[in-house]
C-alpha cells in the first residue's frame, strides 16, 4: 500500500489544483475567469494555485489582449498531462486495492 501512496502527486492533493488540471485535461485551454467561476475561488487563491502548477511546468500560460483587455489562457503541458494521468492511475490502483 505504501508504494501506491508514493505514486500520488502532491501537486494534485489540493482540490483547487485538482480542479484546474481536471478542467484543462478535458478542454484545449481555459482562461482565468472561466477557472475562477468553475472553481468558485477568489482571484488571489486561483492565482497562487496556477503559479504552483506553472512552477512545476504542469501548465503553460498564454497572455494576450482582446479588445484592449488582458486575457490569460492556461493549457495543460505535456508534462502536466502525464503527471495528472499518472496521479489518476495511482488513485485508481489505490481504489482497486481497497476492494
Amino acid at each position: 500500500m505504501k508504494n501506491i501512496i508514493d505514486k500520488l502527486n502532491k501537486s494534485f492533493e489540493n482540490r483547487i489544483r485538482l480542479g484546474i488540471m481536471s478542467a484543462l485535461m478535458v478542454n484545449d485551454y481555459a482562461d482565468f475567469n472561466t477557472l475562477k467561476a468553475l472553481l468558485n475561488v477568489t482571484d488571489g487563491n486561483l492565482a497562487s494555485h496556477l503559479k504552483a502548477l506553472e512552477n512545476n511546468k504542469y501548465i503553460e500560460v498564454n497572455k494576450e489582449f482582446i479588445d484592449r483587455k488582458p486575457n490569460t489562457k492556461y493549457i495543460a503541458s505535456k508534462e502536466g498531462k502525464k503527471a495528472f494521468h499518472d496521479h489518476l492511475a495511482a488513485l485508481e490502483e489505490l481504489i482497486k486495492k481497497q476492494n
